[in-house]
């Protein structure tokens, strides 16, 4: 009952990095192999086969924008910590186990966790054990069919060739074409981009900072905030942090109760109506809180254990008070 474990992707100058995941089981396959030496035709049968064949199967997904912020072995241990989170639902859910685990390389991405000590790391692993193989096979395939699916969304870079390599015709449509949502900026061959984009961010900071007030809106954020963490503390959560950041979130209170961490958004409203804060958090703000929620139990292995729950909580008045708390989904 072996966990195999591989990457797609770490090299591609555009594009997610995906981190396969599978448990074979009882399941005997015929023909797995490293996907690189797999036809796109044997592959995606293959693909069919393990999805349908395989104990438990799992995709670990982390974007292009989430590996230029955290950096490329992050990105690693992020993608496969996703993975595995949902294998181990899988496995609960249909009764199926595992009492190995084989990453294919020279580095124990579970490292820190409370399952590094089943893991084994084997270079080539994609090539000899068939659960890796398997592993390496769905992950290709799902992440060329996502690469390929962006074409239509961004045309004249021909993704489904290249899959977002840097080869020759890729780099010649960012040397026409500039870059995507797609390219990784943190790359050296991109960094140039990177750098305009960052000028131009903050030249709209600039420009916004000087239409907005100061010191009042801090320090009535801060009051805000402070009363939500009193309302909070006072329902029975353990305040872990105030005001956690990545480069592109930032959570308002990280707390805990009952083994659960709640990461807590907080709005300030100016009036008695409640959409006038809440509504503030859009789908996108929620993904972003998301990511940043990943990333602090990335960053700290004591809480792997604990079940993860959004929330929001709007407050008003002069001193602020904790109006409504909104559990997100």
């Amino acid at each position: 009952m072996i966990l195999g474990i591989d990457e797609v992707g770490r090299g591609a100058w555009a594009g997610p990095l995906v981190i396969g995941a599978v448990v074979l089981g009882g399941a005997e396959i015929e023909g797995l192999d490293d996907s690189k030496k797999l036809t796109k035709k044997r592959r995606e049968s293959l693909d069919e086969e393990i999805r349908e064949q395989a104990s438990a199967w799992a995709l670990g997904w982390v974007s292009a924008e989430e590996l230029d912020e955290i950096g490329m072995s992050e990105a690693l241990k992020l993608a496969t910590r996703r993975a595995v989170k949902e294998i181990q639902a899988k496995c609960q859910k249909n009764g199926s186990k595992f009492d190995e685990i084989i990453i294919d390389g020279t580095v124990n991405f579970l490292a820190g966790t409370p399952l590094e000590k089943y893991v084994t790391i084997i270079a080539k692993a994609d090539g000899l054990i068939p659960s890796v193989s398997a592993a390496s096979i769905i992950a290709k395939v799902a992440r060329d069919k996502f690469m390929a699916e962006q074409d239509n969304i961004y045309p004249g870079y021909d993704f489904s060739s290249h899959v977002g390599y840097g080869v020759a015709k890729h780099r010649a449509a960012i040397d026409n074409l500039g870059v995507t949502p797609l390219h990784r900026l943190s790359f050296a061959p991109l960094a140039k981009y990177a750098n305009v984009e960052a000028n131009s961010q903050n030249a709209s900071d600039d420009r916004k900072s000087k239409n907005q007030q100061k010191d009042t809106t801090r320090q009535i954020g801060d009051k805000g905030e402070q009363a939500a963490a009193d309302w909070l503390a006072a329902d029975g959560h353990e305040i872990i942090e105030r005001n956690w950041r990545t480069r592109y979130c930032e959570i308002d209170i990280v707390s805990k109760k009952d083994n659960v961490l709640y990461f807590t958004e907080v709005k300030y409203r100016k009036n008695d109506n409640f959409g006038d804060g809440l509504a503030a958090i859009t789908n996108k703000k929620q993904q972003q809180i998301r990511f940043s929620a990943e990333m602090f139990i990335a960053k700290n292995a004591q809480y792997e254990s604990c079940d993860m729950q959004m929330m929001a909580i709007s407050v008003d008045g002069n001193p602020p008070v904790a109006k409504e708390c909104v559990v997100l989904e």
